[in-house]
Parts: structure tokens; C-alpha cells; sequence
């Protein structure tokens, strides 16, 4: 294994998005609280939105229905898109019934609807959810919390390059996936 591929392994495997997602949530938890009773309503967002996708995704891999985590074949990804989608409606409704801040509840909408743009584009062409999430997470924390969260854009370029180099997508893949993250968490959160 080349230095660039254990790079890249390593970049892919620290900021895949059951990571990026349990340290946003919490941080979009706790700014949207404007202070710690947000972490758990953030803890909640991090399990339905990223952990749980992550479990199932393990969970079908130890049972043979796919090589890694990574599930490069695009059409196996339809049942991982329902999971999240079922996962996060699952934790909005809770979060609507457990009256959490407007701008958790709000993500996790804005989640969401990624997760259904994402699976419509599925459908015909694979896209990075890896980068899009990468890219929506310092979005919905700078909208939150603080314009200095784009900086960790810088953290996202750095995921669509280790998707690239593991030749698991193209740029216009990851450059696809980064721009409808952000986009659509943008959308969300200005609305």
C-alpha cells in the first residue's frame, strides 16, 4: 500500500459520517440550546442520522452483503438510503415530541431531505454521501453556531480527495455529493 492510499484510508475511515456526524450533532445540539441541554437532543441527532446507518451497514457486512462499509456498487444502496431516512424520521418525530431547540430539529430535517436528494440521484448516477455529509455538517454548524465552521471545509476537500484517491468515486462524484450537502443545509437553515 502506497503512502497516498494509507493516507487517504486513513482520512476516509476518521471522517466517515457516523464520526462527522456524532461530533456536529452534538456541537449543532448544543449551539442551537445555547448551552448543554443540548448535547443530548445533539446525542439523538448523532444516533438516528449516523450511528444507527452505520450499525446497519455493519451489521449487513458481517452477514455478506457487502465488502466493506464503503458499499461501492451503487445499486445496493437503496436499502442503507431507507434505513437513514426511516432512522432520522424516527428522531425528528422524538425531537418534535420532546420539544428540542428549532435548530437540532431543524438539521435533522435538513438531513433528511439530503438523504432523499441524495437517494434520487442514486438512482441513476453514484454520488458521495461521504462528501456530502462532510460538507453539510460545517454548514449547519456555521449557520448555527458560527461562520468560522467553514473553515472545516478544509476537512471536507480533504474527504472528496481520499474518495478520489481510493478510487471508490470521481472528482465530479464527490465535487456532486459536497455541493448538495452544503447546499441543502444551507436551504434548510436560512428558510
Amino acid at each position: 500500500m502506497t503512502t497516498r492510499t494509507t493516507m487517504a484510508r486513513t482520512i476516509t475511515d476518521i471522517l466517515q459520517p457516523r464520526n462527522v456526524l456524532l461530533v456536529g450533532m452534538v456541537g449543532i445540539g448544543a449551539a442551537a440550546a445555547g448551552d448543554w441541554t443540548g448535547i443530548p437532543w445533539g446525542l439523538l441527532g448523532a444516533l438516528c442520522a449516523g450511528l444507527v446507518p452505520a450499525g446497519y451497514i455493519e451489521w449487513e457486512r458481517k452477514r455478506g452483503t457487502w465488502g466493506d462499509r464503503h458499499v461501492v456498487d451503487r445499486t445496493k444502496r437503496l436499502p442503507i438510503f431507507l434505513v437513514i431516512l426511516a432512522s432520522i424520521g424516527v428522531g425528528a418525530l422524538a425531537m418534535v415530541l420532546g420539544n428540542a431547540p428549532t435548530g437540532i430539529l431543524t438539521a435533522m430535517l435538513a438531513l433528511w431531505a439530503m438523504t432523499v436528494a441524495l437517494l434520487s440521484i442514486n438512482a441513476a448516477w453514484k454520488i458521495s454521501v461521504d462528501s456530502a455529509v462532510a460538507a453539510a455538517v460545517p454548514t449547519l454548524l456555521a449557520v448555527v453556531h458560527s461562520p468560522w465552521w467553514l473553515l472545516a471545509y478544509t476537512l471536507s476537500t480533504a474527504v472528496c480527495w481520499s474518495r478520489v484517491a481510493l478510487k471508490y468515486h470521481t472528482v465530479a462524484q464527490t465535487a456532486a455529493g459536497a455541493t448538495l450537502g452544503a447546499a441543502t443545509a444551507a436551504a434548510y437553515l436560512v428558510a
